[in-house]
């Protein structure tokens, strides 16, 4: 009894102790009281019961699970196989009909949506084109337009006398030669008399 004392003391624990002796005689120490000792300790062992049992449920659960997904992922990968035409021999002729059907189908749904796809990259080139082409008329517009104002501005009045003046012949020092400053007189007087020297 003073050992148990002891241990409820330096480990500041709830002790109960229960001794017969040869004679029988009951001896017991409890430092709260050793029926609520008891009691915890019943209470205790029930939950580490329920607890093991739960755990042992539920993995039993997740082992059965585990098994129903190795099979169908077993299911798949043969199902992929036979999509592949891989791995028939074990199929029965039914088997292989309604294989033939999935086929068919994924065929048909897989060329629909090709064809779709075509034809919004067709639309979408149309309308590219028609982009393209409304681009070039609005650039030959343009250039017609900048050519039509080159030819306007080379018909404007005092072109020609410009280019006169450019074709007169200069001398040595740049400047226009005087008979060439000079009026032409392309008109004969008769009766201009000339001047003789005596």
């Amino acid at each position: 009894l003073k050992k148990a004392y002891e241990l409820s003391v330096l480990c500041d624990a709830e002790v109960a102790l229960i001794v017969f002796s040869s004679r029988g005689r009951l001896y017991e120490y409890a430092n709260n009281s050793v029926k609520s000792t008891i009691d915890r300790y019943k209470k205790a062992s029930a939950d580490s019961s329920n607890s093991g049992s739960v755990s042992e449920a539920n993995a039993q659960f997740y082992q059965q699970e585990a098994a129903k997904l190795r099979v169908q992922i077993g299911n798949l990968q043969n199902s992929n196989r036979h999509m592949l035409g891989e791995s028939l021999d074990a199929l029965s002729i039914k088997e292989l009909k309604s294989l033939e059907i999935r086929l068919e189908k994924g065929i048909s749904r897989i060329r629909s949506k090709k064809n779709e796809l075509l034809f919004a990259e067709i639309e979408y080139m149309q309308r590219r084109e028609i982009d393209l082409h409304n681009n070039n008329q609005l650039l030959r517009a343009k250039i017609a337009e900048n050519e039509r104002k080159h030819q306007n501005m080379n018909l404007m009045p005092g072109e020609g006398n410009y280019e006169i003046m450019q074709s007169q012949p200069f001398d040595s020092r740049n400047y226009f030669q005087v008979n060439a400053l000079q009026p032409i007189n392309h008109y004969h007087h008769p009766d201009q008399m000339s001047l003789q020297l005596v």
